[in-house]
């Protein structure tokens, strides 16, 4: 390992515990890397606004640094054990091609405001993938809404037959949970656009620091003004930004329940592209939906990671190393999630409805509820219209789709509304 940023002379570094400090730091700090170099990048700029860097010295730092970044997206340069983490990496990259101008570029900073900012710009691009794949699934959900919107589909309650519904309520249904999703990946993503560079070890420092630079430069739409609250906010943001993962990772578990039913023998209403099924490695006759499988799973990686985050949280005001291991929830979490949440928008466009079963799958008991609301209609007391209905003597062969069109209450399958949903869909944030 190289020489550390923090070590002094007499002090003794015993190699086991300089190995469980460090963790798998260096490992995870690949994941930030790039978002620490840009703002290394700003920072720099910064202190020559300020005259801590004269305009060479500063020249020199940004051919670095984007010499770095090119070197570390083409694998010549490997983050390794070599180096304690991320950001002394770059330290040392830049003493080593620069001298004195890389000894300069720590001036005025921590490494508690460098992790910050490289953690709120590593999150904003993935709440904003997050965002565009949630966009993505609504936008084809509702494509298909509009198109199957009359195409009967049994409904279920405590997965028992229940009444006649539709593929548009069932696309419907799952364009305005993606639509909710999208808005709270955006909400989030706006709360968490604030610039925590400057903060130092979360004191300031006795230097004009440049922050209002470092915010516009490096994209972001405000400043976190309080040093201080810069230290109080982490964990609390990685945990909104988890709590919006799962909220559509959680309508992802309940549709891949769906189509795991659906895509049964027993219930044979959705074939699956053949890509998204795999073989079984004993029995011939298997095609197994495995990927819908590890779709539904994917939230219990994000909530784990929420709780990880959580339980670290019990700490006074300022730094402390524990919040070292939120790094690796955060990686775990949007990892995993993000991976599978990318993979559906082209799984509800090419999934195929096997339409004859689905009628098949009517029975007269299903229009039970149409039967007590038209009586009560006519005058009838509910209840005793509930009464009546319930009686199996009274059931006849529905007509699947008369009981469609006849669903006029905001919402059902009478009446969707989807041009409401489409202009939620159009308010979102690019």
């Amino acid at each position: 390992m190289s020489d550390l940023l923090w070590q002094k002379p007499g002090v003794k570094v015993d190699a086991r515990i300089q190995k469980f400090l460090a963790g798998e730091d260096v490992i995870l700090d690949r994941e930030f890397f790039v978002f620490d170099i840009e703002a290394s990048r700003a920072h720099a700029q910064g202190l020559q606004q300020i005259g801590i860097l004269a305009a060479d010295e500063l020249a020199g730092l940004e051919r670095e640094l984007s010499l770095l970044a090119d070197d570390f997206n083409a694998g010549r340069f490997v983050l390794d054990d070599q180096y304690e983490d991320g950001h002394s990496a770059i330290e040392a990259r830049l003493v080593e091609r620069l001298g004195d101008a890389g000894k300069k570029i720590h001036t005025g900073r921590s490494r508690n405001d460098q992790i910050l900012v490289a953690t709120r710009l590593w999150l904003k691009d993935r709440l904003s993938r997050l965002l565009a794949t949630c966009r993505e699934s609504a936008q084809v959900a509702l494509a298909r809404a509009e198109a199957e919107q009359a195409v009967p589909l049994p409904g279920y309650t405590h997965l028992q037959r229940a009444v006649v519904s539709s593929l548009g309520m069932w696309w419907a249904a799952w364009a305005e949970g993606f639509v909710d999703d999208a808005q709270r990946a955006a909400d989030t993503l706006a709360w968490v656009d604030a610039n925590p560079l400057g903060s130092a070890a979360g004191y300031g420092v006795n230097l004009p620091l440049a922050r209002d630079h470092t915010t516009q430069a490096l994209g972001f739409g405000r400043m976190q003004v309080s040093a201080a609250y810069a230290q109080l906010s982490r964990g609390k943001f990685e945990m909104a930004a988890i709590e919006a993962l799962t909220s559509a990772l959680l309508d992802l578990r309940r549709l891949a329940w769906d189509l795991s039913l659906f895509t049964s023998a027993e219930f044979g209403f959705v074939a699956l592209p053949s890509q998204y099924t795999t073989g079984s490695s004993i029995m011939p006759n298997k095609r197994n939906p495995d990927v819908i499988e590890l779709m539904r799973a994917s939230y219990s990686a994000a909530a784990a990671a929420r709780t990880e985050i959580e339980q670290l949280l019990s700490l006074p005001s300022g730094y402390h190393r524990d919040l070292q291991f939120s790094k690796g929830a955060i990686f775990h979490a949007f990892g995993r999630g993000l991976d599978a949440l990318e993979l559906l928008p082209d799984l509800l466009r090419n999934l195929e409805w096997k339409t004859d079963r689905m009628r098949e799958a009517l029975d007269p008991s299903m229009y039970a509820t149409d039967l007590a609301v038209d009586m009560a209609r006519e005058g009838l007391p509910f209840r005793e219209a509930y009464r009546l209905a319930a009686d199996p003597a009274r059931w006849a062969e529905g007509d699947p789709d008369a009981s469609l069109r006849a669903r006029v209450s905001p919402g059902a399958s009478g009446e969707l509304r989807l041009d409401a949903l489409k202009e939620r869909l159009a308010r979102l944030p690019e």
